[in-house]
């Protein structure tokens, strides 16, 4: 199953939910927002706001299900780990 994950290259719950996909082995693409500049960072703030509903981070997304947070249940519910 394809994970996208959206984060902030400062946000330290980024950085644990990177840290957990990576232990479980999970591919996932990754696009750090605060990164990207003009054009690219518009568009990404924009996905993140219509798929989440709001501009917190990080956001993963796991087939059609959306998580905003790093919440460890819902990804290994979902993930079947």
């Amino acid at each position: 199953m394809r994970v996208k994950l959206y984060g902030l290259s400062t946000c330290p719950y980024c950085r644990m939910t990177k840290k957990y996909l990576a232990s479980n082995d999970v591919e996932f693409d990754l696009l750090e927002v605060d990164l990207l500049e003009g054009q690219e960072r518009e568009d990404a703030i924009a996905t993140v706001k219509e798929i989440s509903g709001g501009k917190s981070f990080p956001v993963v997304v796991i087939g059609d299900e959306v998580i905003v947070g790093f919440n460890k249940v819902r990804i290994k519910e979902l993930l079947s780990l």
